[in-house]
């Protein structure tokens, strides 16, 4: 029973994905017509990526260069501000993800070794925002990018035009938010850094180049896809328990649910006439409820507009909770170090808000 209720309560998007998909079945009824729904590169895509950070956590590559970074820091203020930086332009390349996983534990052995467990909410909530809004600016930085970029055939100057001004605000908001934090002096101590197995290295990093290639559609998904499972089977074969697989079936329960829903023509038409022209907005609404990840694939559907989509669904990481799944990974993390929930909620909830105000306001200025 308490495995049923862990389940639920860590797995409620993809039950109710699930739902989703079950319920509209029973409207349109399954037919072949339900493969051309899947989007198969996003998710092989999304496999492959998985595995490769997964095996570059496993090295330690990242802890190894957060290691020589803290060396950088003799107070509090700029210990904060490198480790949330960290977040920020790891991010980019190593999804959100993986950069909190990564780096929240790391913070807070860096913070228990260093007495200064005061600073962990401050700290964490600035990571944890730093980590979403950095994502935003690269196709791979996240699953809505990667998603959105592939499904639109988006070009990548395109896609770099949208969003920079929203991470470079952002990049500044960060840098300022870290001037708030008391300047103290810092006994920084952390363990040494293990060397990484340069072998290992060199098969990681081509697999994570070719799957850069099929991101930006230069080599076919398929071709990727079976040389990095075949890769992971040779060599890094543990990899495999690391890759969120329900992610992959709630990206795929939400595509049979979007094409069954096209289907239904007045759901379509009133889904449209709400969508259409109001992307933006939407977007960050929606994603307070389901998270970004599932407000990406649903809205989609139903607007032919991702640069406003793609704003509205990034922006709309920030503000609760849940409107980005990966800020549940740092809450999963802090309240195990004898943290209020409540304080952390709050803290996290207010500093959300102002970021999205700011964002917005600069979306209003140049839009």
């Amino acid at each position: 029973m308490e495995k049923i209720k862990h389940f639920l309560k860590n797995e409620a998007v993809l039950i109710i994905s699930f739902v989703l998909a079950a319920v509209s079945a029973f409207i349109v009824k399954p037919s072949e017509d339900y493969i051309s729904y899947i989007d198969f590169r996003t998710l092989a895509l999304l496999f492959c990526l998985m595995a490769v950070m997964a095996g570059f956590n496993k090295l330690g590559i990242f802890k190894i260069l957060a290691s020589k970074m803290l060396s950088f820091a003799s107070t509090t203020r700029s210990l904060c501000l490198i480790l949330s930086l960290l977040c920020f332009f790891s991010s980019m390349i190593i999804t959100n993800d993986v950069a909190l996983i990564t780096f929240v534990p790391f913070s807070i052995i860096i913070l228990n070794l260093s007495n200064k467990q005061k600073l962990l909410v401050p700290l964490i909530t600035l990571e944890t925002v730093a980590a979403n809004l950095g994502s935003m600016l690269t196709p791979i930085g996240n699953p809505q990018n990667l998603y959105l970029f592939s499904s639109f055939e988006m070009k990548t100057a395109d896609f770099f035009r949208i969003l920079l001004p929203y991470a470079a605000l952002s990049l500044i908001l960060i840098i300022i938010s870290a001037f708030f934090i008391k300047k103290e002096k810092a006994e920084i101590s952390s363990e040494a850094a293990e060397k990484a197995d340069l072998k290992l290295c060199i098969i990681y990093s081509i697999l994570f180049l070719a799957a850069l290639l099929t991101v930006f559609r230069i080599v076919p998904f398929e071709i990727i896809f079976i040389v990095s499972v075949a890769a992971i089977l040779i060599f890094f074969y543990f990899s495999l328990a690391k890759i969120d697989y329900s992610l992959l079936l709630t990206f795929t329960f939400l595509f049979i649910f979007i094409g069954n829903l096209k289907n239904i023509a007045p759901v379509s038409d009133f889904l449209n006439s709400i969508v259409n022209g109001n992307e933006v907005l939407v977007g960050i609404a929606s994603s307070q409820v389901f998270s970004n990840v599932p407000a990406a694939i649903l809205l989609s559907g139903f607007t032919s507009n991702v640069s406003n989509l793609l704003i509205g669904v990034n922006l709309g990481g920030l503000g609760t909770l849940i409107a980005s799944m990966a800020s549940l990974i740092s809450f999963k993390y802090i309240i195990k170090e004898n943290v209020s929930a409540v304080k952390y909620i709050l803290v996290f909830t207010a500093v959300n808000i102002i970021y999205l105000i700011m964002n917005l306001a600069l979306h209003i200025l140049i839009e």
